[in-house]
Order: C-alpha cells, then sequence, then structure tokens
C-alpha cells in the first residue's frame, strides 16, 4: 500500500470518527430552555406519562370563561415549554385554552438520549391522549416535524394544523441548519453527520419528512414562516405546503421575522384569525 494511500485511508477514518462524534454531540447539544410562566387565566402543571415511562411537564391554561377549544403548542428542538407561551397567550385571547408541553430531555421532562422528530411526534402523542378530546395542534421548528407525524397517525384527534419555521425534507433542513451554524462547518461536516444519521435511524430521518407525510394529513393546515429565516429557508416551507391537496394548505409568510419570531409580526394575529374563521365549522363543539 502506497504512502499517499495509507494517508487517505487514515484521513477518511479519521473524518467518520469525527462525524460520529459530531453526530452524538448533536443530539445533546444546545440546549437552551427560556423562562416565561403563563400569566393569564387558571394555570395547572402536570406530569403526565411518556411512552418510554418517563414523564413529560405540562401546563394547561384555561380562559376566564368557557374556551372554544384546546390548543396544543409543540416547541422546538433545544427550548422547552416556556418557549409557546406567548403564542399560547395570543390563542387565549381568542378564546381558547392551551395546554404546553416539554419534550423528553427538554425543560423538567425526563432525560431521553437521543430525541428526534418521531420522539417528538412520541411526545405530542402522550399529551393528546392525556387530554382526550379534539385540539388544534402547533408545532414550532423541530415541533412542526413531530406534529406532522401525530396528525398524520391521529386525524380523530387534530381539527386543525399550524406549523411554524418548519421544512419540507428533513435531510435537506438539517444540512441547511449546519450552514447556518458555520457555512465551512456544514459543507465539510454536514454530510458526514447526515451518513451517520441516517445509518443510525436506518433512512427514518428522509421518510418521516414532512413533505413526504402530507398526504397522509387530513386536516386544514396552516403554514407560518419568516421571510428571513435563515436556518430553514422560507422556500423550504413553500416546498411543504405544495406537498399537501390544493387548497388544503394557507400560508402565512412574515415580513422580516427569522426563526422564531414570526409570532410577533403584525400580520399573524389577522392570519391566525382569518384561519380559523375559515375552519370554525370544523373546531370541537362546547
Amino acid at each position: 500500500m502506497s504512502n499517499l494511500l495509507i494517508i487517505a485511508v487514515a484521513l477518511l477514518g479519521a473524518y467518520a470518527l469525527l462525524t460520529l462524534v459530531l453526530t452524538v454531540l448533536f443530539h445533546r447539544l444546545p440546549r437552551n430552555p427560556i423562562s416565561e410562566f403563563p400569566d393569564w387565566g387558571t394555570v395547572s402543571d402536570h406530569r403526565i406519562p411518556a411512552k418510554d415511562g418517563g414523564t413529560l411537564e405540562v401546563w394547561r391554561i384555561d380562559p376566564e370563561e368557557n374556551p372554544r377549544g384546546i390548543v396544543v403548542f409543540a416547541h422546538g428542538w433545544g427550548r422547552n415549554r416556556d418557549r409557546m407561551v406567548s403564542r399560547a397567550r395570543i390563542f387565549s385571547r381568542l378564546g381558547f385554552s392551551a395546554v404546553i408541553h416539554s419534550a423528553r430531555d427538554h425543560g423538567g421532562s425526563s432525560p431521553y438520549r437521543f430525541m428526534n422528530a418521531v420522539r417528538f411526534a412520541e411526545d405530542i402523542e402522550a399529551v393528546l391522549d392525556w387530554v382526550n378530546e379534539p385540539v388544534i395542534l402547533y408545532g414550532h421548528s423541530a415541533g412542526s416535524a413531530g406534529a406532522v407525524i401525530a396528525a398524520a397517525r391521529h386525524p380523530d384527534k387534530v381539527r386543525l394544523l399550524f406549523l411554524e419555521g418548519s421544512y419540507a425534507y428533513t435531510n435537506r433542513s438539517l444540512f441547511s441548519l449546519y450552514r447556518w451554524f458555520n457555512p465551512l462547518f456544514g459543507a465539510v461536516f454536514g454530510p458526514g453527520i447526515l451518513f451517520w444519521m441516517n445509518v443510525g435511524y436506518r433512512g427514518m430521518p428522509d421518510k418521516v419528512s414532512p413533505a413526504r407525510l402530507a398526504p397522509a394529513v387530513k386536516m386544514p393546515v396552516m403554514i407560518i414562516h419568516g421571510t428571513e429565516d435563515r436556518r430553514f429557508p422560507i422556500r423550504f416551507a413553500k416546498d411543504l405546503r405544495d406537498c399537501f391537496l390544493p387548497g388544503q394548505a394557507d400560508f402565512y409568510a412574515a415580513a422580516g421575522a427569522g426563526h422564531s419570531d414570526s409570532s410577533l409580526t403584525e400580520g399573524y394575529l389577522p392570519a391566525v384569525q382569518k384561519f380559523l374563521k375559515k375552519y370554525e365549522n370544523v373546531l370541537p363543539v362546547r
């Protein structure tokens, strides 16, 4: 074996080992919880069973008057239930109860070694079982991917589906995320990390891509996306919209917003109200 071949094999082995380590770290970091307690209505704090025998921390916030229905909120990667409080506050003003949980390995919920979109979906499903009535489901970022999975599996439990900061295809979105973190890092190490993820999960990430599950989603959908989102460019959300049946998915492009602040834009509330008005006939009767 020539020296050049030996060097090439050694470099390839080092790259494989390094990207494997980075893949493990990707599942562990970052965890960046925020702190924002619900400051309206009647707040009750619960711990409910998770699929693996652990528990999820859950807030239920009920308005003073009889609610129009329940909205279940699912946060994104690295965050916690507090992240969705500001969105829940908006829906409370429209007369809805809110149920907000922290996914496993996030906030005060039980640890879990390797979280992914399917695990996020399992936690949403645990909350849907606990609520035990049809709901509006609202997912942000990784929570939106879990929400699509849960909605496709349980069309009887979800009347309307909100997807904020979402994407169409998992592999493409993760590669975009790595490049957002650092263009050089993404270009060099992104392919290796994606390789190990797909090996470890046996191709699951692409199989549960929101775009591939969209045909199984039966309820109306509202997609919300910031025009300046650098993690998942808005074209990803438009690609996802086009995977639903014609007319099934409404789209709100939040002008000037990034990945997590679409709900702060001026047009957010009118867009949500218009969507709810359009489909008020499918909301649970109370």
